[in-house]
């Protein structure tokens, strides 16, 4: 009788545990609006080609443990992604004008441990949540066969609303700030330090939809 209380309390054992709703799993997507003012001394073609890659999507995911009702720890990761094209006019060495056709593609990634503090545990259908991660940041942008990169120390965070459709899904809208600047990157593996006034500054405001999925 003994053994058989035992097997029924093992078998039960997984069932309580996934019934505590333990991980929050956060995924997002939406629009990225990097924040850096353009150079002044541009012309009307490089500010236009330029503003092609300040807005872009951005996909989110943080996992997290609760440790208690309000508080989680987990990971963040998040991508941003835009591109831009245009014709330029260039010279040859003897001065003759040259069409010249240009296509950039940004990447904007960033990983690290995140703090969660939410209420989702709480009797309301209205959720509400604040995340914030501290981690590395990355940066690529390929032009042609040119490869811009480099990363630094980055921080992420989130505000969001959810709406509970299930007690284990909720969705709703959210917004976002991910940000760092480089003081080194490489050019074509080729690795050198950025002056001051040519840093490059990788801050931007997310404005999403996601859904919130416990475990």
């Amino acid at each position: 009788m003994k053994n058989k209380f035992l097997l029924l309390a093992l078998a039960a054992l997984p069932l309580s545990v996934f019934s505590q709703k333990k991980i929050s799993i956060i995924p997002s997507i939406g629009y990225g609006f990097r924040t850096a003012s353009l150079p002044s001394n541009l012309s009307g073609q490089e500010e236009s080609y330029l503003k092609g890659l300040k807005s872009g999507i951005n996909f989110d995911i943080g996992a997290y443990y609760q440790l208690n009702n309000v508080i989680g720890l987990g990971l963040k990761y998040n991508i941003y992604s835009a591109s831009s094209s245009g014709n330029f006019i260039g010279y040859t060495p003897d001065g003759n004008p040259v069409p010249i056709s240009l296509s950039t593609d940004d990447t904007i990634t960033f990983v690290g441990p995140a703090f969660l503090y939410s209420n989702f545990d709480e009797s309301t259908k209205h959720k509400l949540y604040y995340d914030m991660a501290i981690g590395v940041i990355s940066y690529k942008s390929k032009t042609g066969n040119i490869l811009f990169s480099g990363s630094n120390l980055g921080l992420a965070a989130n505000i969001g609303y959810m709406y509970e459709i299930t007690p284990r899904i909720f969705i709703g809208p959210q917004v976002g700030y991910t940000g760092g600047t480089l003081v080194k990157a490489k050019i074509n593996g080729q690795q050198f330090n950025l002056p001051d006034d040519q840093k490059e500054a990788l801050h931007r405001l997310t404005v999403s939809a996601g859904v919130t999925i416990r475990l």
